[in-house]
């Protein structure tokens, strides 16, 4: 849903397009029955031609609600995992792994919970799936992790991608930031630069949340 209280997907679909990014996380989509927009991640990669991957965490009206991946990059593999805690809205990780700069980069997109408790709970099943024995080559994780101060997720993912020496921004509400929800880790593998919220004017009015992007290359060796 936009700043202004529209539900817009080109609008969206002209924000991506403007970051030009190879892999784009999004949370909350809803894969519904129907024609035009229904299916709101296949028809974001429809217009942006690129592939999309969906990681359901809960049915909805006949279809479902969850996260999603969009890239240009080739899609090696993809699984989606619970980290759902208690009675709370389901919540969950897509994990797809792409080929990029000559390696597999595995990629974790989460929306995690938003009461202290609960995220807690989800950052130890988050990191027994990022531990994976599977895994050969970085790690990126990006996400809404809905902690708003210096909380158990900031500390621990610090701990786990020491790569990672961003600051955090503020990415909610749009128009006028406040909360630092979305975030962007990656592996010492990876060469990160230029993290940052986006702020075009379409961006501030388009979604509730700023998009957050960096430039990732995979390090030589």
């Amino acid at each position: 849903m936009g700043g202004d209280g529209r539900r817009d997907l080109d609008r969206i679909a002209s924000v991506i397009a403007e970051l030009g990014a190879d892999v784009v996380g999004l949370q909350e989509v809803i894969r519904g029955e129907g024609d035009g927009d229904a299916d709101q991640p296949a028809y974001l990669a429809s217009k942006l031609s690129m592939s999309m991957i969906k990681g359901a965490t809960r049915p909805l009206a006949g279809g479902s609600f969850g996260n999603a991946i969009l890239t240009r990059s080739p899609v090696i593999a993809s699984t989606t995992h619970d980290l759902s805690h208690g009675p709370y809205e389901r919540r969950g990780c897509l994990r797809v792994d792409v080929a990029a700069d000559n390696s597999v980069v595995h990629v974790f997109n989460c929306h995690l919970g938003q009461r202290f408790r609960e995220r807690r709970e989800q950052l130890a099943l988050l990191g027994a799936l990022l531990a994976v024995t599977d895994i050969q080559g970085p790690r990126v994780l990006m996400g809404d992790f809905n902690e708003w101060h210096r909380g158990p997720i900031t500390r621990g993912l610090r701990r786990e991608f020491a790569a990672s020496t961003f600051r955090t921004r503020r990415t909610f509400p749009s128009r006028f930031p406040m909360f630092p929800l979305d975030r962007i880790y990656w592996d010492r593998d990876l060469e990160g630069e230029g993290f940052r919220p986006y702020q075009s004017p379409l961006a501030r009015i388009a979604s509730d949340h700023l998009p957050v992007v960096v430039t990732l290359h995979v390090r030589p060796g």
